[in-house]
């Protein structure tokens, strides 16, 4: 919000610097973010009076005018201004004026100084100027035309009041009382311990009979609603100079009086009113929701159909306005408008929040109305409107109108001085608090405890940390002491071989695998192609409408970032993620588990001269995962999942449960997602990668080592793992080493079995092992795999 600071001081006595009254604001929580001049640095300027304009006899586009500036003497100045006029009151630069014009640029503002010269034979004693060269806004199409009752000779930062400066207000949303003039200056009333000189809203008299009457059927929607009818406007009046100032200073844009008056209500006191053009409406006003088949047409020509949740102003005919965000088309004031009806009400936050979004608009009225307004601030405003317009437009007023909802109930709170002194952590007097309470109209009575009722536009202090927050705030925090916290920080007991989320990244990453980080939110489409998932939690209010449901996979996320990738001309990605997924709407730990994911995308090896690498296959990704495991022992079996390529994957477990799955990604998938080659991932649970797994060690044998290979064939659907796991559980504790180093199938082999060589690695720490040791080893090994899986030798 930006707040004039001469506006400001209007209301109240900040008879301060600027500078020390932005941080006097800051510092109680209003934020000044910005403090600029409104104008540029000039000095030597002057209302002139255009006297006669004739053309430049060299130059088409100048003209040669006579203006009187104050000096005595009518001055002769070229001017190159399309609208330049004689009768005209315009800002007149004098022989020595020097103007600082805003600058687009980084560097510093040319000083521009007014010097006697020649223009195409003619001497020109000045210059006329423009809105732009005055730093007033980047208006330069023609002349900046003044007031006609502006004094000749008069300085024009003076009757433009262009000493002044305004503050960028950067508010917290439960501030909404301090949205307008009147807020900000109760504000700093109560900080500078100031008196307060609210404007005038003092009740008009009524001079003619004619009202609307107003009815509320939505009590708890909308509090209070007041109307009053204005008959007789001049629709030839103009909003004052000093309005529009105001109105653009505060960064409206100035349309037509009544308009101007509303938003001009709404600056200074936080209100914001509606005029609606008294002959265009028809029978009574009722507030209430919209019927169904209801539509209306907004003041932005935005057609609104009918929903149940839109509070709407009606007439006899159906809706006339959106309460609290937008007016009507069809019954809004122009330039024809004679008799008025304007509105002014209070509706509940809850009744206006989220419509405007809903509704892709925006409203200065309902930004207020969705934070607050004064709930008792209708009638004041109501009147304060009706005084500006008689005295602007003229005409007579009729009676005021009002219906009554449901009000906003104000409760006494109990402060204890103690209790405010424990939170606060320094000392503040009793008589202290009582005196800010007051300066913050909170009505304390009583000592011990000191009870407090907050004002109307205060509906954000409702418990007693409210209040005492409000101590600290006019107290000023920069009385709270500068003390170092103390505390004692036990070393927690770390298990073991534990380890943590950066172990595990720095292992992915010297895999060549980078990370990534993906929203939680998916599309209801990605759960259905990576989990299989046909009901998983959908989002009340989504940011975005491929962004409906909680994943209950990282898969989604990487393949839509490896799509990325590719489309930026990558061919070789490798990506992973360690994030949470949602099973469930409970929010335990079990329903949320945290998991870790990675892709592989091209070739193997990034490109080389030595030698053409092969691309990522099932067996790189199994690498991966058990490199990622580390000593860990993690079993593999086959697997059967949507997101998978039949046979080509795996699933993972590890302590008789599984813990994740790895494979190549399904053909479907890869042709539905345009990856144009096959991708292999895994994805694990994160927790079993955590916990601790203690590395034992062992001395180094002086004895040597026995090698003998085993060579059999066996059924193909017996998978490599059980027959390791076999053999593992029986040869005796010399047996070092027992791996498959030869797959075979084809030639030679019957069809359906597949051919494996074991070798087996025999090494005592004691002894060297006898021959007839070493062939009792490998008749067992042979022994066994016959009995258990029909294995045959290979010959």
């Amino acid at each position: 919000m930006k707040v004039s600071v001469a506006w400001l001081r209007e209301l109240v006595d900040a008879a301060i610097p600027v500078g020390e009254l932005a941080h006097r604001l800051t510092m109680a929580g209003l934020e000044v973010e910005e403090t600029q001049p409104v104008a540029a640095a000039f000095s030597g300027i002057v209302v002139g009076y255009v006297k006669s304009v004739v053309p430049h006899p060299n130059a088409d586009k100048l003209r040669v005018t006579e203006v009187d500036a104050g000096t005595g003497e009518l001055l002769t100045i070229v001017c190159g201004a399309p609208n330049v006029a004689v009768g005209q009151k315009v800002p007149c630069a004098l022989v020595g004026a020097k103007l600082a014009p805003a600058q687009s640029g980084t560097g510093p503002a040319t000083i521009l100084e007014i010097r006697k010269a020649k223009l195409r034979g003619v001497e020109s004693s000045g210059m006329l100027c423009s809105a732009r060269e005055l730093g007033l806004s980047d208006e330069h199409a023609g002349l900046l035309l003044l007031d006609a009752d502006a004094p000749v000779g008069r300085d024009v930062r003076e009757v433009l009041q262009l000493d002044d400066v305004y503050f960028t207000l950067k508010l917290t949303p439960n501030r909404g009382d301090c949205l307008s003039m009147l807020g900000i200056a109760r504000d700093a009333a109560a900080i500078l311990d100031a008196p307060l000189k609210a404007p005038e809203a003092s009740p008009v008299p009524a001079s003619i009979d004619d009202a609307r009457a107003v009815r509320i059927s939505e009590s708890k929607a909308c509090g209070h609603y007041f109307g009053r009818v204005i008959r007789g406007l001049d629709p030839a009046a103009k909003t004052p100079a000093w309005m529009v100032r105001r109105l653009e200073r505060a960064g409206l844009r100035a349309i037509r009086p009544l308009v101007d008056i509303t938003n001009y209500v709404m600056l200074e006191r936080g209100q914001p009113m509606h005029a609606f053009d008294h002959g265009k409406l028809r029978g009574g006003i009722d507030v209430r929701f919209m019927n169904p088949g209801e539509r209306l047409k907004l003041l932005n020509e935005q057609e609104v159909e009918y929903r149940a949740e839109l509070l709407a102003i009606t007439d006899d005919s159906g809706p006339v306005a959106l309460g609290g965000v937008m007016g009507g088309f069809d019954s809004m004031v122009d330039a024809a408008t004679t008799d008025v009806f304007f509105e002014a009400a209070y509706f509940e936050p809850g009744a206006v929040q989220g419509k405007a979004r809903s509704l892709a608009i925006t409203s200065d009225a309902a930004y207020r109305f969705e934070r607050g307004v004064d709930p008792e601030g209708a009638r004041a405003a109501m009147e304060r409107a009706t005084a500006l317009t008689l005295a602007i437009c003229g005409g007579r007023c009729g009676p005021l109108t009002q219906a009554g909802g449901e009000a906003m109930p104000r409760s006494t709170v109990a402060l204890r001085p103690a209790r405010a002194r424990a939170l606060l952590g320094y000392p503040v007097a009793d008589e202290e608090m009582r005196a800010i309470l007051a300066r913050l109209s909170c009505a304390p009575e009583g000592r011990d405890p000191i009870h407090v009722t907050a004002p109307s536009w205060r509906f954000d202090l409702v418990i007693e940390e409210d209040f005492i927050e409000e101590v600290a705030r006019i107290h000023g925090y920069e009385h709270v002491p500068d003390a170092a916290p103390r505390s004692s920080v036990p070393m927690m007991q770390v298990r073991e071989g534990a380890r943590s989320r950066f172990d595990l990244r720095h292992l992915l990453a010297g895999l060549g695998y980078q990370e990534v980080i993906n929203y939680s939110f998916v599309a209801a489409e990605s759960e259905r192609d990576f989990a299989g998932n046909e009901n998983p939690v959908r989002l009340a209010n989504p940011i975005a409408s491929h962004m409906g449901v909680m994943r209950t996979t990282l898969l989604g996320g990487l393949v839509q970032t490896l799509r990325y990738n590719l489309n930026r001309g990558e061919s070789r990605v490798r990506i992973f993620e360690i994030g949470r997924c949602f099973e469930g709407s409970e929010t335990s730990r079990a329903a949320q588990p945290e998991r870790i994911a990675g892709i592989a995308f091209g070739s193997r090896l990034p490109e080389q001269w030595a030698e053409k690498s092969a691309r990522a296959d099932f067996f790189d990704a199994k690498g991966d995962v058990e490199s990622l495991a580390g000593i860990r022992a993690l079993e593999f079996a086959p697997l059967t999942h949507a997101a998978f390529h039949p046979g080509r994957g795996a699933q993972i477990r590890h302590g008789g449960r599984t813990i994740g799955r790895v494979g190549e990604l399904h053909p479907r998938l890869l042709q539905k997602y345009e990856l144009g080659a096959p991708a292999v991932a895994f994805e694990l649970l994160a927790e079993p990668l955590l916990e601790g797994a203690v590395t034992h060690f062992s001395g180094l044998s002086r004895m040597p080592s026995v090698r003998r290979d085993c060579g059999f064939t066996l059924a193909e659907e017996i998978p490599l793992a059980a027959v390791l796991a076999a053999v593992r559980a029986r040869v005796p504790a010399f047996v070092r080493e027992v791996e498959v180093f030869d797959l075979y199938r084809g030639k030679g082999v019957d069809a359906g079995k597949k051919s494996l060589a074991l070798r087996i690695v025999m090494q005592d720490t004691d002894r060297t092992l006898t021959d007839s040791e070493v062939e009792g080893v490998m008749a067992s090994i042979r022994e066994q795999l016959n009995e258990q899986f029909q294995a045959k030798p290979r010959t």
